[in-house]
């Protein structure tokens, strides 16, 4: 079984509200060194079998087209094999 991972960030550009939140709560909470903070979400895709290229493709199709917004966010995809 192979899994394959989508990480999806707002674009720099774009005003990130629940980052800056949690910026100003690292300094209340007394954490120090936080120069910024930026939110986004993970997807976690468990295939059946390998991760084939074609089945990879699909993935990325969704993620072009489901996962992400691609007006205002980007992302990553990667491979993840279990040993």
């Amino acid at each position: 079984m192979a899994r394959v991972v989508v990480d999806v960030m707002l674009k720099p550009e774009i005003l990130d509200p629940q980052g800056k939140a949690v910026h100003g709560a690292f300094g209340r909470l007394g954490f120090d060194g936080v120069a910024d903070v930026r939110q986004g979400k993970r997807f976690e895709i468990t295939l059946d079998g390998e991760a084939t290229e074609e089945k990879v493709a699909e993935i990325r199709k969704a993620a072009d087209t489901l996962l992400a917004n691609p007006v205002i966010e980007d992302y990553t995809l990667h491979v993840e094999v279990d040993a």
